[in-house]
């Protein structure tokens, strides 16, 4: 048995109060699903047995599908590295069953709560463009938490101070400050630490506790150019969110500044492992394109794509646009 095939076994059974299968089927968490997958494909090699409750969710007989998990099982041995998000899952499966019937391969999806064929994307990946017009600076992250991310369109980064940028403009009483509280974590008066760590957060930076090395860094607040996600409490605003959070958690990233906000956020694009962030957003129909602000007509291209798709926000008949939301809620409709 493959060590990729046996590791993602052992996280989805200890992970799951259920041992067998079938209690991880029908949820569309993306771990869980690729761990399932990866589950019911170790049990077959053991076995020889494909799961019960996967014939109402497919038309070919209980052979066939002996058939797909054989060829699915030698699939992910030989993929390196084994997948781990669900898109990742999902195009394993459907270029390994290419030559099967769309409802076998769509079917065999949904069972594990992976994305269908028509929801993915391919995204452009690469550098942004150097100095594109209108750039006032570039900035270089620390990992990002994902709790810092609000929305679909609002994240907020922090820069260590080390950085060429921010390193001749830390103020002095942060850098004292800074000095004043790992001395005092050393003598363990960690009430002073915490007076102190108040003081530098005031003015806008923190310490952070990176790879068990502590980095003075500083906030910024992003609002992605050219986009606008669906509110919190609107359809798609929460799944917005988790995309933005899937995307850039625990990543560095570069951000492009182009403006600020009258809520003194930096108004920019963000790149992650070379994909395009705003790009992705509108792909999966979880933005929709701010032509307000913004004119570019990639992002008109890319919001067109889903829309016709019928992917995310898009799969409803009239979707709301959260500028209106807004607009609304601030007159008391």
């Amino acid at each position: 048995m493959g060590n990729a095939l046996r590791f993602l076994c052992a996280k989805c059974c200890d992970s799951s109060p259920q041992s067998d299968s079938v209690g991880y089927h029908g949820v569309t968490a993306e771990t869980v699903g690729v761990s399932a997958l990866a589950h019911d494909l170790y049990n077959f090699e053991i076995s020889n047995q494909v799961p019960q409750e996967l014939g109402k969710h497919v038309v070919s007989s209980r052979k066939a599908q002996c058939n797909w998990y054989k060829k699915l099982a030698v699939a992910w041995r030989e993929t390196k590295p084994p997948p781990k998000s669900a898109e990742e899952a999902s195009r394993l499966v459907i270029q390994t069953l290419k030559r099967h019937q769309k409802a076998d391969v769509e079917g065999l999806l949904a069972f594990y709560g992976l994305p269908l064929p028509h929801t993915l994307v391919e995204l452009t990946t690469g550098a942004p463009p150097s100095q594109p017009q209108g750039l006032k600076f570039e900035l270089h992250t620390i990992p990002v938490d994902p709790k810092a991310v609000a929305d679909g369109d609002t994240i907020t980064v922090y820069v260590s101070v080390e950085d060429s940028r921010e390193s001749a403009n830390v103020p002095r009483e942060v850098q004292v400050a800074a000095v004043e509280r790992a001395k005092a974590r050393t003598q363990r008066n960690y009430d002073r630490a915490d007076e102190l760590h108040k003081h530098i957060i005031d003015a806008g930076y923190r310490v952070i506790n990176l790879q068990n090395e502590e980095v003075l860094a500083r906030k910024y607040r992003i609002r992605l150019r050219g986009i606008d996600a669906p509110e919190s409490k609107m359809p798609f605003g929460q799944e917005a969110k988790e995309e933005l959070v899937k995307i850039v958690q625990n990543k560095c990233l570069r951000v492009l500044v182009f403006d600020e906000d009258r809520y003194g956020r930096c108004v920019g694009d963000i790149y992650c492992n070379g994909i395009f962030v705003q790009e992705s957003m509108l792909k999966k129909g979880l933005a929709w394109h701010y032509k307000a602000y913004d004119r570019r007509p990639e992002l008109d291209k890319w919001e067109k794509e889903a829309c016709a798709k019928r992917v995310g926000l898009w799969s409803s008949p009239n979707p709301e646009m959260p500028w209106e939301w807004r607009k609304d809620r601030r007159q008391g409709r």
